[in-house]
């Protein structure tokens, strides 16, 4: 139950009758407790002619699932099973990130009847938003006291990663098709896998001509003579792609006001979409001290579907990574050669030690790059020096990019490929890395 604050103002006018009898205080009294008594027992009539809100049944439709930054539309069904009508305020009680608009509405039920109430869902965080419970408060005819209940309506919605870098897919797909020679622009140098056979034009590698088709075309009673042919080739298909991604406490910090950890999702799910179209089969493995997600054995629209559906739920973890078992984690997914992708930092050599001694491992058997967020803020405070504060800044931005410099330097001194950038410009680099291996026929 709950008042109003009519009722609380009907109940200060009980002041009146002490301020109009002035010295006769037992009058006044009497008088005032009269008026509390009356009040009272309007409040007690108003309370019994009000709706029971334990009389609604509660229905709610949701959509599966959100990206995040998208809209969703929750509907709340309120159906009045109860003899007398409901009028009053429902909140439905949404998590904060949801960030759901409006979350309260007023209500007027008649009997038998059903009514909905829409929101709109604007998540502002990754993973898995629900409600439990709707609140219901029916007040009487005179709206002095109401009556108040908390129902059980639950209901979740999984908000995706957005996928912002996907604008930058269709220019990398366009480079692409040039390298299969699907398009009118050939560029020059040969793949790893055999396409077809043609005849041989001026400017053809004299290494590529094939002379076994040559003899079999030749025809001498055609008076044609000998054809010459040539091989083409291809960037060879059906090659692995691991991406493991770190998850560890440095996955947390906020690059650009962006965790680590999402500019990861956005560069490991552009490099996805780009290998699967090419051909090459993608894995992921989300990984710190356990196993946080893994996506294995998909291609096409489903690979994309299983990994934002997997990433969605994944937070990061304030553990230190476990580099020592990347290797049997990469050698569980697949035994053959394979582009495998670390999506991690490299700020710190003192944080990137386990990296560094496993690296001889990976690169032994596999080609391994490793691909890290940098701090644009870092890059702009370093260039700054007109006052002593931003001396102070720019010599510990310095600091921090001559630490990244020395990781990269031991990274590629143990046979890997470094590829940095800020959170807008790591994911379209990382796709331009694989599509520069794709070309010198490396993968």
């Amino acid at each position: 139950m709950t008042v109003s604050g009519r009722f609380v103002a009907l109940l200060a006018l009980g002041v009146v009758p002490i301020a109009l009898l002035g010295g006769e205080e037992a009058a006044a009294y009497a008088a005032l407790g009269g008026w509390v008594l009356l009040c009272l027992l309007l409040g007690a009539l108003d309370l019994v002619l009000a709706g029971s809100p334990r009389a609604l049944a509660i229905g709610r439709e949701l959509p599966a699932r959100v990206r995040l930054g998208a809209d969703a539309v929750s509907e709340l069904y309120l159906t009045n099973t109860g003899r007398r009508a409901i009028r009053g305020t429902v909140r439905d009680g949404w998590e904060p990130s949801a960030a759901a608009e409006p979350t309260r509405a007023a209500i007027s039920i008649p009997s038998g009847e059903r009514r909905r109430m829409t929101a709109t869902l604007r998540p502002w965080r990754r993973g898995e938003r629900r409600v439990t419970e709707v609140t219901v408060r029916s007040w009487g005819p005179l709206h002095l006291w109401a009556r108040q209940a908390t129902l059980a309506a639950p209901g979740r919605i999984r908000v995706l990663p957005p996928f912002t870098s996907r604008k930058h897919l269709p220019s990398r797909l366009a480079r692409l098709r040039e390298l299969d020679g699907t398009t009118s622009v050939m560029l020059r140098g040969q793949g790893t896998e055999f396409d077809s056979l043609r005849e041989y034009v001026r400017g053809d590698d004299v290494r590529s001509i094939d002379w076994r088709a040559t003899a079999r075309r030749h025809d001498p009673t055609g008076g044609r003579g000998s054809r010459v042919m040539v091989r083409t080739w291809r960037p060879e298909r059906d090659r692995r792609v691991v991406i493991v991604i770190d998850t560890a406490r440095t996955s947390a910090a906020r690059v650009a006001d962006e965790p680590r950890i999402d500019t990861a999702f956005e560069g490991a799910l552009l490099l996805a979409a780009l290998a699967t179209r090419a051909g090459d089969r993608v894995d992921l493995i989300a990984y710190d001290r356990m196993s946080r997600g893994r996506v294995q054995g998909a291609s096409g629209p489903e690979l994309l579907s299983r990994m934002v559906d997997t990433m969605a739920g994944i937070e990061p973890a304030l553990i230190e990574m476990d580099w020592s078992a990347a290797p049997a984690q990469v050698s569980a997914v697949t035994s053959q050669r394979s582009l495998v992708v670390l999506l991690t930092s490299i700020e710190a050599p003192g944080a990137s030690r386990g990296l560094l001694s496993v690296l001889p491992q990976l690169t032994k058997k596999h080609l391994v790059v490793v691909a890290s967020v940098t701090d644009p803020e870092s890059l702009a405070a370093a260039g700054l020096r007109r006052d002593r504060e931003e001396v102070y800044r720019a010599a510990a931005a310095e600091r921090a990019l001559l630490d990244v410099s020395r990781v990269t330097a031991a990274v590629q001194r143990l046979g890997g490929d470094v590829v940095t950038g800020s959170p807008e410009e790591l994911p379209p680099a990382l796709a331009d890395r694989y599509l520069a291996l794709k070309a010198a026929g490396r993968l």
